[in-house]
């Protein structure tokens, strides 16, 4: 693996598509607050802050998938054993992040 290579995150072929759906979700949030601001109906309000809570959740495991597939992948096959620990205990530390946010 090139200097160049390993400085790339998993995300990275896809960080045009991640960023427009970031913004699509920070226009879902400003839209909750104009809705608290005009007095809307509570369930109205709790239904968009879950669609909010279930975009982002999706797009946290599309880039825990790109961590996986590019650079947990990478450690391992690297043969280098403390850069595929490294990668390891991170992700396993995501994963338990995930878990109790449920």
């Amino acid at each position: 693996m090139s200097t160049k290579e390993a400085r790339t995150h998993g995300y990275v072929a896809d960080k045009a598509a991640l960023a427009k759906r970031l913004h699509r979700i920070e226009g879902q949030v400003r839209g909750i607050e104009r809705m608290i601001e005009e007095d809307r109906y509570c369930i109205d309000v709790l239904t968009q802050i879950a669609a909010i809570s279930t975009a982002l959740d999706s797009l946290a495991f599309r880039i825990l998938d790109d961590h996986v597939n590019h650079c947990v992948a990478g450690a391992l096959a690297s043969g280098d054993p403390a850069e595929a620990g490294e990668k390891s205990k991170e992700l396993l530390e995501a994963v338990r992040r995930f878990a109790r946010t449920r």
